[in-house]
């Protein structure tokens, strides 16, 4: 197949038109600051966008769709769990850390906030937090390229090895250059576009099959338990609760944590919230729809199936080109673009700020000039980016497989820690190393060695999420009492918290 030069046109316009903003980005870029959190200067809008494109990655377009086209309603349960997250992230975790980040030292970075918040002047918690999101990452960040190229490879019939390069380069370029703001930015532009892209498209397939009835009568004709909550009784308990698991990475997400802490104050974040949670819900619906009435189409064209046969994952693009005209197809498949770009961005600038604030200023170059730092940034983005292709070349990867890793990781290590630090005063220095180490490896070992029939069907984050927390709670319990001075500030946090209505 040969690109159609409409669809040429659209994707060169996207990419010119993302890179412009990231070169006007590097205008308001003065400061080390400002590259890794913009200034803490987003808007309700901006906030809300910018955190749900971060979030949803080309999985909301590939992976959860390929998912639902083969597995049908059953696999529904990662966009409940995953709704049910987010919210209570946005209730009980963004303006908490919005707050406590400020006061710990105006804290730019995660592992920033881990040592100021437990006094840590070892530096330990710092390196171990920095080198746990550097693994995980670098998984995270090949998903990314992993989809950008099957999009590349689908689109303009390249090779998987060239498609990876031409997936990931815009995004390195833009990222490189603009920083936060220019991530932000696009993230905005881009959240609008997987915004019309997954209403549009649902639509119109239904609309193609002859209605919503005609639709759900051929899913039934092609498998009838592709329509049932339970996959037929071949999910179970423990597969429905692997599922609605998903929700509980949203706690330890450093990129989209990042979000809250740029907030402009903490005022911002209720009407963020409901911007936000408005746009995943109707995102989701549109994602899952598209991979449940693919079935149906394909079941009634049979003949035009092979691309996603081939590769359940490319249900999106496969629809988009060959239901809608080619511009129409160019600017919905753009949106897959959006997707990748969004979430690989923030990630790339997660670890930029890690390797720079956390490693480089930290242990190296203290006194480093804001100009300095910039460029070490830049240089860590496209360092970490070398790696995240060298992981993805395997042309047979997998978007949501690497996605469900780094997510489990993430949320074990992370989560317990973040969500502990912000409400329970006790806590330890000495707690918090348990935690991210604990929640760390149980995920890691599980997903390795699988524990029996049920441990090879539970997702990873249940069993290292409750190790995390109760390697937390006792271990702070036999550790002597926070400072004096970190407990004085947990409370201002709070009641800096109670005063802003939280």
């Amino acid at each position: 197949m040969t690109a159609s030069l409409p669809l040429i046109i659209t994707f060169s316009i996207y990419l010119a038109a993302m890179v412009l903003i990231g070169f006007i980005a590097w205008r308001s870029t003065k400061s080390f600051d400002d590259y890794i959190l913009g200034g803490r200067s987003l808007g309700p809008v901006v906030t809300a966008l910018s955190a749900g494109a971060s979030d949803m990655s080309g999985w909301l377009l590939m992976g959860l769709p390929g998912a639902m086209y083969l597995g049908g309603l059953s696999e529904s349960w990662i966009a409940i769990g995953l709704v049910i997250g987010a919210w209570l992230n946005w209730i009980y975790v963004a303006g908490p850390l919005r707050v406590y980040t400020e006061r710990a030292n105006n804290a730019l970075t995660l592992p920033d906030y881990f040592t100021h918040r437990f006094g840590d002047t070892s530096r330990i918690l710092r390196v171990l937090s920095a080198v746990v999101i550097l693994v995980f990452f670098a998984v995270y960040c090949a998903s990314g390229v992993v989809a950008g190229a099957r999009l590349f490879e689908a689109v303009f019939a390249m090779p998987y090895a060239q498609a990876l390069w031409w997936g990931a380069a815009a995004t390195i370029l833009y990222t490189l250059v603009g920083g936060f703001l220019a991530v932000s930015w696009t993230d905005t532009v881009q959240g609008s576009l997987m915004f019309f892209a997954l209403l549009l498209t649902p639509v119109v397939v239904i609309m193609t099959n002859g209605g919503y009835e005609a639709s759900v009568a051929l899913i039934a004709q092609a498998d009838p338990v592709k329509l049932t909550w339970f996959g037929g009784g071949e999910l179970g308990i423990i597969g429905v609760v692997s599922l609605i698991a998903w929700g509980l990475g949203y706690f330890g997400q450093p990129h989209i944590l990042a979000r809250f802490m740029a907030a402009d104050s903490v005022a911002t974040i209720p009407k963020a919230r409901r911007i936000g949670m408005a746009w995943m819900i109707l995102c989701l619906l549109g994602s899952v729809s598209v991979g449940l009435f693919g079935i149906a189409h394909y079941t009634a064209n049979p003949g035009s199936a092979g691309p996603v046969e081939a590769n359940a994952e490319r249900v999106f693009i496969a629809l988009a080109e060959q239901l809608f005209n080619p511009w129409v197809a160019g600017i919905l498949l753009s949106a897959i673009l959006a997707a990748v770009m969004s979430t690989l961005s923030c990630q790339l600038l997660v670890c930029s700020s890690v390797l720079t604030e956390d490693l480089y200023r930290g242990f190296f170059r203290k006194r480093a000039s804001q100009r300095e730092l910039v460029w070490i940034g830049r240089l860590s983005v496209f360092l970490v980016a070398l790696l995240a292709l060298w992981i993805a070349r395997d042309p047979d990867s997998r978007v949501l497989g690497l996605v469900s890793y780094a997510w489990a990781g993430f949320g074990a290590a992370f989560g317990p820690v973040v969500l502990l630090s912000l409400f329970w005063q006790r806590m330890t220095r000495n707690g918090a190393l348990a935690g991210i180490v604990l929640g760390a490896v149980t995920v890691i070992v599980w997903k390795q060695v699988a524990v029996g029939h049920y441990g090879s069907a539970l997702y990873e984050i249940i069993p290292g999420f409750i190790v995390a927390t109760v390697g937390i709670i006792v271990v702070s319990l036999l550790d002597r009492e926070p400072s004096a001075q970190i407990q004085t500030t947990h409370m201002q946090v709070r009641q800096s918290l109670r005063e802003s209505g939280y």
